[in-house]
């Protein structure tokens, strides 16, 4: 993982830059559809700060996060707001969120603490509260250009859920939404706590 980090202290500008345009508003407008008005969510992995940004503007309560120092400042910059520098092993939230989004960032959680960090989001969510994640499609755990990358599939994803004691309310494949990444695929899931 602080191999990843570091990918991201040194290419926060230019990672911003390049996915803070990206049009999430289909899976984030599933999400919001499954949240009380005015919810507290916690952007887990904020990246640019693109969707804490989107549910600001839609009345939600924003907590922001990521592991990377770097890309924190650059979200501070687009939200206003102080992002916490944290990573998922050592987030400490106690029933805290009626939502928590995880768009592209546990994805780079090793398999072996995979369920570990699950553990740490569902102790951060209400009950009830609500959890989407997005992985790239596959099977393969992967070293690509400095950045540990875990993929899964739809079968692979529920099995990871329903053992870590969520409950699947949507699975979805998207493609990504970059142009210079088309044809790549994504699978999405919405889960209850």
């Amino acid at each position: 993982m602080n191999q990843t980090v570091s990918y991201y202290d040194e290419h926060a500008e230019e990672y911003c830059l390049a996915t803070l345009n990206a049009d999430m508003s289909f899976c984030r407008d599933k999400f919001m559809a499954c949240l009380p008005a005015g919810a507290h969510i916690l952007d887990a992995g904020c990246g640019s700060g693109r969707d804490s940004k989107v549910f600001m503007e839609n009345g939600f309560i924003v907590i922001a996060m990521d592991a990377s120092e770097k890309m924190c400042t650059e979200a501070e910059k687009l939200l206003g707001q102080d992002v916490l520098s944290l990573s998922f092993e050592k987030m400490d939230f106690q029933n805290a969120f009626d939502g928590i989004w995880a768009c592209a960032s546990l994805l780079h959680v090793a398999k072996e603490a995979i369920n570990s960090v699950m553990s740490n989001l569902k102790r951060a969510l209400k009950p009830g509260g609500v959890l989407y994640v997005s992985f790239k499609y596959g099977t393969r755990e992967r070293i690509s250009r400095g950045r540990l990358f875990n993929d899964y599939t739809e079968d692979s994803l529920a099995e990871l859920l329903r053992n870590c004691g969520f409950s699947v309310c949507d699975m979805f494949i998207t493609e990504d939404v970059r142009k210079t990444r088309q044809g790549e695929k994504w699978v999405n899931a919405i889960a209850k706590k």
